[in-house]
């Protein structure tokens, strides 16, 4: 059996309170002080004082932009531009278009799924590229 004190281990303690505990409480109480300490060491070496699961949002912020209502509006209006030019393709087009673009599909993909040559594909996927442009360039 080994006496400690809870005051070196736990912060609200304000005064010496000396118990007796198993010799194995007594190591596993060290070694959790060892191991906050490492903690500690580590994040100020690395400069890391904030923690990136904490709640508060602060990490979100120090981490990502966070977007002006400007920036919102601009990249709404740029983003119904693009639906309309999208939409502005023939079907079979279009859908290429966007499962190339959007769901990141490759030629050989979009091509197995539809039964066609991957050139075909390929070629209307850059039609449909060069035609949204224009149509982009004429609706300003």
């Amino acid at each position: 059996m080994t006496i400690i004190n809870l005051r070196d281990f736990y912060y609200w303690y304000t005064q010496d309170e000396y118990i007796e505990v198993s010799d194995d409480m007594a190591e596993a109480l060290r070694a959790s002080v060892r191991y906050e300490a490492a903690y500690t060491e580590r994040a100020r070496y690395n400069k890391a004082y904030y923690s990136l699961d904490a709640d508060d949002g602060i990490e979100y912020s120090a981490c990502l932009h966070e977007l002006t209502p400007d920036e919102v509006l601009e990249l709404k209006d740029q983003f119904c531009r693009l639906w309309n030019a999208l939409n502005s393709l023939p079907e079979t087009q279009g859908r290429r278009v966007d499962a190339h673009f959007i769901l990141g599909m490759t030629y050989r993909e979009i091509a197995q799924a539809e039964g066609v040559d991957k050139s075909a594909v390929r070629r209307s996927v850059l039609s449909g590229i060069a035609q949204m442009k224009k149509y982009l360039r004429k609706n300003p």
